[in-house]
């Protein structure tokens, strides 16, 4: 009988290395950029395993696997092994992983809990319980199978032997070959015995063979005159005896005595170059699985993301009803279907959740979807359905069309909620849920802004009392306390000394007059404008007298709350774009002059880090959920009067990252197009860098007809006939609102759809003439809208419309020039806008522009304070009001959040609660925790 033919593992390996670089070529040619991901977790540094690691990276580097090794100290604990497993079974960019054993460590480690830790379909050493239990029953195309068994079966492959009804001896009974060997010959129909260390008559169970493996890890155990006849031997041993005729004394052999057994065999296996290439192939091989598994099942740029099957009825029932009719999924699924690893989310129970910053870190070089801001015509008291036409057009762009949408919404203030508005999730088939937790307390972030605020007012008070009670030598040693006999300044005392051109460290070199400077900063009180803040509407707050205590000393003043999101660092969460530029933004808030006109920060007060570290889990957009399942992120709530009314740009750049380049993200902006939209475009816009794609201008039949001449609508207070019946000549009246804010949202060089936003009361005569009528002056398109009572599907004629918008071509611009001077910036805005004849200023508002002119606050963009229930400033005047004069009684600046905001007419930042404020309809059922009544 002729010797075995030797089945070399090598040339085999390198048959395999060369169709694996095939296929991974194939995959980046479908899918650009795209590439198997292999991550290789090691614990600790042991020789052996770092050259089995230097291998199999020098392999993933030739096929073009993207290999990534990890690399945790000896003294890394079970806990942080587990963590960093975690990661990896998270992160999308990783298909396979493998952790190196032996776990090279002085903790107490599980090796069966890490191992067992991997997430199966990315186990591609197949040594966890749940692919070792596939693989045991036969379901070899559902689970990953060990490396070296898996090499095996190829090489007995590459012998052109049929496995099918031989009979196969496996020699050990290990987890890693042993035993999966057998499972793999016995699902490949062969009959197997296992033999072992325990077996009897181990000789004779060889010489039964027709296919043979050994790993029993002991050398040249099994001898060749065991061997069948043209038996297939595959030696996965791999041992060391002595040898004086090597360099190193000794050789390496297999558990098959190799040189008596090629004899007798059909075909064997060298050692070495027999089973060991294999493995490293193999486990290339189960990677490239993977990865075309990953891309069978996600399609790149779309989210594997199930959507809520709802079923709307009729007549709507309340929104807290339609709330209730639809269980959330746990928000850390949806997640998870939306791309963001599970370091990366913060759950607040099981509906709400922060995302932390670095997802944008990650995620930075994905390029963003596209971006569309929800508006509206002038509205009526009532609201004409931005926040549900922002849910339901994300709804039916995802749910219906089949996009990645997400929808970004400010969080609703208290006061509002409790006051006579009401929530502000939506309303009907088209809201955020659960609607009780996103109109109440939330994750905290409009308490963290009334801790930080008030913190800044306190300081403000406490620095004036101190500095006219004590001398400078008290303050200084007040403020820089000796501890352990040496005195040392902080970060921000250091910062004040530099602006004050002092550039001294040590506090014993400051002179007299060094120390008057640092310790006074002579506040002006009649100059404070820097309030304090709560998140309830109290008109009696709006002014009050501080200081009446008699441990006051008599140094009392007039002051007044406002409410929380109008406080600066409302608008400072908005606007920032992480922890770094919002930690600059808090410390240059101008609270005060002195009284020689300087103007006072955060920082000289030495707050602003302090205000940084009650802001740094708010800085984090809260995830919450669509009645369909789509993804909303509530991230801060600026008025948009005094402030600029929108979310958060963090939220918006996240999102955007997270739909990739064919999704969409639906901001919405506050109020009517000539306060939000405006303000969109000039500070959110110009802050973020980000270019809008599409206006949504919503527009209701009621809100119309008011500026038609309608009578006056109001909560609470059941509709007149004129609203109710149709009214076309009214209607048509009422759209010349409509064609000004079409108009204002085309200065931007923006398209703009309209979305009609249909009342059960609207007659289909009416609705056609607003569509009609939108497109003549020039709309992109106009649609009719029924999200409230049908969910998304009632606003994919809108969702389509967008769609074709958003790939229309744009010239997106701004109105003015930031460095124009202040009133040439209010005039455009009050001219181009509002259609103001021009503007007035009042003393106040002149010497305001002079003082912030000196200050250098010239060049900020302006942020127009006045009613949204007219374009100009009397919120009687409906329609498109003519020949007015926009009068502006002052001035303010907000510089952290980087904007001066003009006050038009009269407006306060502290609302009123009405004869029947909405909490009357509010309680708790004891019974189950739940909230009853209406929003």
């Amino acid at each position: 009988m002729p010797p075995a033919e030797i089945i070399s593992g090598k040339a085999v390996s390198e048959q395999v290395r060369q169709r694996l670089k095939s296929q991974v070529a194939e995959m980046k040619e479908r899918v650009p950029g795209f590439r198997p991901g292999l991550a290789i977790l090691q614990v600790g540094d042991r020789d052996d395993s770092n050259l089995y690691i230097s291998m199999k990276l020098k392999a993933a580097a030739e096929i073009g696997i993207n290999a990534n090794h990890i690399k945790l100290p000896s003294t890394a604990t079970e806990a942080e092994v587990l963590r960093c497993i975690h990661n990896l079974n998270d992160d999308p960019a990783v298909h396979g992983f493998i952790v190196q054993l032996p776990l090279d460590t002085n903790k107490p480690i599980n090796t069966e809990k890490v191992t067992n830790s991997v997430a199966p379909e990315k186990d591609v050493d197949g040594l966890s319980s749940i692919n070792a239990g596939k693989l045991s029953r036969g379901d070899l195309g559902d689970c990953f199978i060990p490396c070296t068994p898996k090499g095996c079966m190829e090489l007995i492959r590459q012998t052109g032997v049929q496995v099918a009804g031989k009979r196969a001896v496996v020699i050990g009974r290990s987890k890693i070959v042993g035993a999966p060997m057998h499972d793999l010959l016995l699902w490949n129909h062969a009959t197997v015995t296992t033999c072992h260390s325990k077996t009897a008559s181990l000789a004779e169970e060889v010489s039964k063979a027709d296919i043979l493996v050994v790993a029993a890890g002991k050398a040249e155990m099994v001898k060749g005159d065991w061997i069948k006849p043209g038996a297939v031997v595959i030696d996965c041993g791999i041992n060391h005896i002595p040898d004086s005729t090597r360099a190193s004394g000794k050789r390496v052999v297999g558990d098959v005595a190799y040189s008596a057994a090629k004899e007798k065999a059909g075909y064997i296996t060298p050692v070495p170059g027999g089973v060991g290439p294999m493995t490293v192939a193999m486990l290339m091989q189960s990677t490239v699985e993977s990865a075309q598994r990953f891309l069978e099942k996600y399609q790149p740029g779309k989210w594997n993301i199930q959507y809520n099957q709802l079923i709307p009825r009729t007549p709507v029932p309340s929104d807290i009803e339609v709330s209730r009719s639809c269980f959330p999924k746990p928000i850390g699924q949806l997640a998870k279907e939306i791309g963001l690893l599970s370091d990366e989310v913060q759950l607040y129970g099981q509906c709400k959740a922060k995302i932390s910053l670095s997802a944008l870190k990650r995620l930075k070089d994905q390029p963003d979807g596209r971006y569309v801001v929800v508006t509206g015509i002038t509205p009526t008291p009532l609201g004409e359905g931005k926040s549900t036409t922002t849910v339901g057009l994300v709804q039916a762009l995802g749910a219906y069309l089949g996009r990645n949408a997400f929808a970004c919404v400010r969080q609703p203030s208290q006061g509002p909620t409790f006051g006579i508005k009401g929530g502000a999730a939506g309303g009907g088939y088209s809201q955020v849920i659960p609607m009780e937790e996103f109109n109440l307390h939330l994750t905290g972030d409009i308490h963290a802004i009334t801790a930080a605020n008030n913190l800044v007012a306190a300081a403000i008070d406490a620095r004036i009392f101190h500095e006219a009670t004590q001398s400078d030598q008290a303050l200084y040693s007040r403020l820089v306390p000796s501890v352990d006999g040496a005195r040392k300044f902080s970060n921000v005392q250091i910062q004040r000394l530099r602006r004050l051109h002092i550039e001294k460290t040590d506090p014993r070199a400051l002179t007299g007059d060094e120390i008057n400077k640092f310790v006074r900063l002579d506040i002006d009180p009649d100059s404070i404008t820097w309030q304090r803040v709560m998140d309830t509407n109290d008109r009696f707050l709006r002014k009050i007298t501080i200081g009446q205590s008699p441990t006051e000393k008599g140094f009392s003043r007039t002051a007044q709350f406002d409410i929380t999101v109008a406080s600066e660092i409302m608008a400072v969460l908005a606007l920032t774009d992480g922890l770094e530029d919002m930690r600059r933004r808090l410390a240059k808030m101008v609270v005060a002059s002195s009284k020689n006109g300087v103007p006072i920060t955060t920082e000289d007060l030495g707050v602003s880090g302090a205000l940084a570290v009650l802001m740094k889990d708010a800085i984090e957009p809260n995830l919450m959920q669509t009645l369909e399942g789509n993804p909303v992120f509530v991230h801060a709530g600026p008025f948009a009067n005094i402030a600029h009314g929108n979310s958060s740009v963090l939220a918006d750049k996240i999102a955007l990252k997270l739909v990739g380049k064919e999704g969409f993200v639906v901001t919405e902006a506050g109020f009517g197009a000539d306060i939000g939209m405006e303000k969109f475009f000039d500070i959110k816009c110009r802050y973020s860098g980000l270019q809008p794609h599409v206006v949504v201008l919503v527009a209701t039949v009621r809100a119309l007809k008011m500026h038609g001449g309608g009578p006056t609508v109001a909560a609470g207070v059941p509709l007149p006939k004129e609203y109710t019946e149709e009214n076309l000549p009214l209607l048509e009246k009422g759209c010349s609102n409509l064609r000004k804010q079409i108009q204002n949202a085309r200065t931007f060089g923006i398209p703009v759809v309209v979305a009609v936003n249909a009342f059960k009361s609207d007659t289909e005569a009416e609705l056609q003439l607003v569509i009609r009528l939108a497109k003549e002056v020039g709309a992109f398109d106009a649609v009719k809208c029924t999200h409230w009572a049908e969910a998304g599907r009632g606003a994919m004629a809108l969702a389509e419309a967008v769609q074709r918008a958003s790939l229309a071509p744009s010239n997106f611009k701004f109105l003015y020039n930031v460095e124009l001077p202040i009133l040439d910036k209010i005039r455009i805005i009050a001219q181009t806008i509002y259609g103001a004849k021009d503007v007035e200023l009042l003393p106040e508002a002149e010497q305001k522009i002079l003082l912030y002119t000196k200050q250098g606050f010239g060049n900020l963009p302006i942020c127009m304070a006045k009613t949204h229930l007219s374009l100009s400033h009397d919120p009687e005047q409906k329609g498109v009001p003519s020949g007015f004069i926009l009068p502006i009684r002052d001035i303010r600046a907000s510089v952290g959040a980087g904007f001066l905001y003009p006050l038009v007419g009269t407006m306060s930042t502290m609302p009123g609660l009405p004869t029947r404020p909405c909490f009357y309809d509010i309680d708790l059922d004891p019974a189950t925790g739940e909230v009853t009544g209406l929003f």
